[in-house]
């Protein structure tokens, strides 16, 4: 069953059936919401916030894009929300200017963290540095960097989804890598300089 025909029997009164949705994109739904927080909890959180939203205005979803697509939205939407809401009341972590050398230092090792920040046996202060450096990246750069390395979605589903050109996603990816750099640089210098 597809999910135009799903989304018509839920809103023809069959509730349950919305059930099948929620089942269907919870894996997505859940993997954007963790790239947006730091903790599983709030990305748990997160999500049934996400589902709750999508089941409120599935009387409002009008079929120019796909399901998953308009799912997308919702649950960026939901993240920025979010995350507009908990910047307000933090501080900010101030980095030292480096030079070229102690960056290009940390490339390696930051691009090696990023694949790794959900795996089980990393260390938790080393994935918290990295989920916050995440977490301090603009809007739009988040956007991009948690859809293509946490939903593995390639750069034309992702300019879709933020409704820009495939070329301002690969601009907004460069960027995001870069200030990741310089956000991880300063902790890679302290906590992984050889001695």
């Amino acid at each position: 069953m597809s999910d135009i025909e799903l989304i018509r029997i839920i809103l023809s009164g069959e509730t349950n059936k919305y059930a099948m949705l929620v089942e269907k994109y919870q894996p997505m739904v859940f993997r954007i919401c963790r790239g947006f927080v730091v903790f599983k909890e709030d990305a748990d959180d997160l999500m049934q916030d996400v589902f709750i939203k999508t089941f409120r205005a599935l009387v409002s979803f009008n079929q120019q894009a796909a399901f998953s697509t308009w799912l997308y939205r919702i649950t960026l939407n939901t993240c920025l929300n979010y995350k507009r809401k908990t910047e307000r009341n933090q501080f900010f972590l101030r980095f030292n200017k480096l030079g070229i050398r102690d960056l290009k230092k940390s490339e390696t090792l930051m691009s090696e963290s990023i694949q790794q920040a959900d795996q089980p046996m990393i260390d938790d202060q080393h994935a918290t540095q990295i989920k916050q450096a995440i977490n301090r990246l603009p809007e739009k750069q988040q956007t991009a960097l948690v859809l293509s390395k946490y939903n593995e979605m390639p750069q034309k589903e992702i300019a879709q989804v933020m409704n820009i050109s495939v070329g301002a996603v690969e601009q907004l990816l460069f960027r995001a890598r870069e200030n990741l750099r310089i956000q991880l640089a300063e902790y890679y210098k302290q906590n992984f300089q050889q001695a």
